[in-house]
């Protein structure tokens, strides 16, 4: 959402040559969210793209109708998450993904109880932790997001992976490792800055 989309392959093409693996795309609607960003023919060739090269393409759906979205991505995303608020069947959802042969990610806005969370663990690869309101990018991270990081850790099984979506920089990217969270998606800290490779880089590594 943050990447210059008249430049789109050419900045994802230095970003792996740069290291990057993990391709992280929002889909929103206007309805879930109050804005409108990609869709599935976008996906399908950002997939064709960093799947060439060894990569892998990671879907958020910020969608008020997620169950057909999760159809039309399964053949190009690896792994998919949906938002716990956004569909009352979220088991469901979860194990479409899963059947799809994809990462099942349920993805929890600021606002809602961790409990939430509780009853899909087995059905559960990760757990997409906002960092910041969804709908847009370059927002101020959210300074409880740590302690929600941590105590989604003391909840989960080892094998389900904690990632955290929005407000990601260097200034915070090691506490966030350190309260346990393994997947870090970071937008407008790469592609606001003067040189996207090496703010990804400097976030790759970035430890303390």
């Amino acid at each position: 959402m943050s990447a210059d989309l008249l430049r789109l392959g050419e900045q994802v093409g230095r970003l792996m040559d740069g290291g990057a693996r993990w391709f992280h795309v929002d889909v929103m609607d206007a309805h879930f969210v109050p804005n409108l960003t990609l869709g599935t023919e976008f996906v399908r060739q950002l997939a064709g793209l960093v799947r060439s090269r060894g990569g892998a393409l990671d879907v958020h759906l910020m969608v008020e109708r997620p169950a057909v979205m999760v159809d039309l991505m399964l053949a190009h995303a690896d792994a998919i998450s949906v938002h716990v608020e956004a569909d009352p069947h979220p088991h469901r959802l979860l194990q479409q993904i899963r059947a799809g042969g994809l990462l099942a990610g349920l993805a929890i806005n600021p606002g809602t109880s961790l409990h939430a969370v509780h009853w899909l663990l087995e059905s559960l690869d990760y757990v997409n932790c906002m960092g910041v309101n969804p709908g847009f990018s370059g927002q101020s991270f959210i300074p409880e997001t740590p302690d929600r990081v941590e105590a989604l850790r003391s909840m989960l099984p080892a094998g389900v992976a904690i990632e955290v979506d929005g407000g990601v920089s260097a200034e915070n990217v090691a506490v966030l490792r350190e309260a346990g969270a393994t997947l870090l998606v970071s937008a407008s800290s790469i592609f606001a800055a003067a040189d996207p490779v090496a703010a990804y880089v400097e976030l790759a590594g970035r430890r303390s």
